[in-house]
């Protein structure tokens, strides 16, 4: 069972003293592969991401049909990541990867040919973006709980962080390559990149040495694996505490991919690039947050609830931004902030987590993201139509606030030992 009232045990220090620390989870061979291989693939991710709310808002303008957008493509998660954990907690998570990165890399072709028609359907982007978020659904409870595998258990904490940082620092290039491709040569170019680099991914995988896995035998079927997990998370606060901030959060607050183009198009009345640009500063005061997280060992409900407290100080600051210029520090902050909440958020989802629910543990995190994907992007997406960009911005500020407060209530009365 975790040990709820006790700290995650640090690491001890390393040879290379600071740097050692941070990055001490590179040691190991497999998970350095996975580590650079998933850099590569998430920096064209999210060069595909990006590049499609360009697309759908180029041919729509419509800050609704963004937010129907994010709800393909994350919706899924809602309905199939319960039962893509039970699936993760029983499988060969290698082959699993292999299988369902071949599949993402095969809608980035989708898309790319759709790009590079004159005039692309809208309704086939959306159902190519759905298919995606089947996809999703599984790959996403199955790379998150690989990492365990990866590493020993008393580097685990540190590969978590590493794993975020590596979605932050694709971040800051995927999106500012989206903007600049889409602007130069067009979007298909920017899909058929991102088909491209699946290849570091899969070739990351298939290098990997299987017997250097950390794994243990798979639990039986009972046939109530979902309902276990939900059991099992509802049996330790520090887990529901974190969901059900993180429930209320996600619903307004990490939307940040609907609210900042709208908030960037609509209020600040500037182009694409410039959203482009600004996400990209966000994705790196992010990788600068994930460091401070990494190295300073934040991974746990605290830290989320701090962190969650700073998101929404950061995101009202942001709504109220007049300028481009004003804008860049306060969206740096807004993406360290954001970082600081959610990994600590997995940290807590993953480090504390017994092996055998790990799949099923993080398959209902994602299913929290998948529904307030479904609900908040078409919901903030409307209500920045007609109230206008920086509404939505300043509801997830206050939004963070009440959950962070709440949150610290919860866990002095679940958990008094540690408040």
């Amino acid at each position: 069972m975790p040990q709820t009232d006790e700290p995650v045990p640090a690491a001890p220090d390393r040879p290379g003293g600071a740097f050692g620390r941070t990055f001490r989870a590179l040691e190991s061979r497999n998970f350095r592969l996975f580590f650079f291989g998933q850099l590569v693939s998430n920096s064209g991710n999210w060069l595909t991401n990006v590049a499609l709310i360009l697309l759908v808002l180029r041919l729509t303008h419509s800050g609704f049909a963004v937010g129907i957008l994010s709800a393909a493509q994350f919706g899924p998660m809602l309905f199939l990541s319960a039962w893509a954990g039970a699936v993760a907690d029983r499988s060969d998570k290698r082959r699993m990867l292999l299988r369902t990165q071949s599949i993402e890399m095969a809608q980035s072709v989708a898309l790319a040919i759709l790009a590079f028609m004159p005039h692309p359907p809208l309704v086939v982007l959306y159902l190519i973006a759905l298919a995606g978020g089947v996809v999703l659904a599984f790959d996403n409870p199955l790379r998150r709980s690989f990492v365990p595998e990866m590493v020993p258990p008393e580097v685990l904490p540190n590969a978590i962080v590493l794993y975020s940082t590596i979605v932050q620092a694709s971040l800051i290039f995927g999106p500012a390559l989206a903007g600049f491709l889409a602007v130069t040569v067009g979007f298909g170019w920017c899909f058929t990149l991102d088909a491209a680099s699946y290849v570091a991914v899969i070739g990351a995988l298939a290098a990997m040495r299987p017997a250097e896995l950390h794994r243990e035998s798979p639990p039986p079927r009972t046939g109530r694996e979902v309902r276990e997990g939900l059991h099992y998370v509802l049996s330790e606060p520090d887990l529901w505490i974190s969901f059900a901030m993180f429930a209320v959060v996600s619903l307004f607050s990490f939307n940040i991919r609907v609210m900042l183009p709208l908030f960037v198009t609509d209020s600040l009345h500037r182009s694409d690039v410039v959203f482009t640009v600004l996400f990209s500063i966000s994705s790196t005061g992010a990788v600068v947050g994930a460091l401070l997280v990494a190295h300073r060992h934040l991974v746990r409900l605290e830290h989320a609830i701090v962190g969650s407290a700073l998101l929404g100080a950061a995101l009202l600051v942001l709504s109220v931004m007049p300028s481009v210029a004003a804008t860049v520090p306060a969206v740096f902050v807004v993406g360290m902030a954001a970082i600081v909440y959610g990994t600590a958020t997995n940290a807590v989802a993953q480090v504390g987590t017994r092996r055998d629910m790990h799949g099923r543990v993080l398959a209902l995190q994602t299913v929290i993201m998948g529904g307030t994907a479904l609900v908040g992007g078409p919901m903030l997406g409307r209500l920045a139509d007609v109230a206008g960009g920086r509404v939505p911005i300043a509801l997830g500020g206050a939004v963070c606030l009440v959950a962070a407060g709440s949150g610290w209530a919860l866990m002095r009365r679940a958990l008094p030992i540690r408040s």
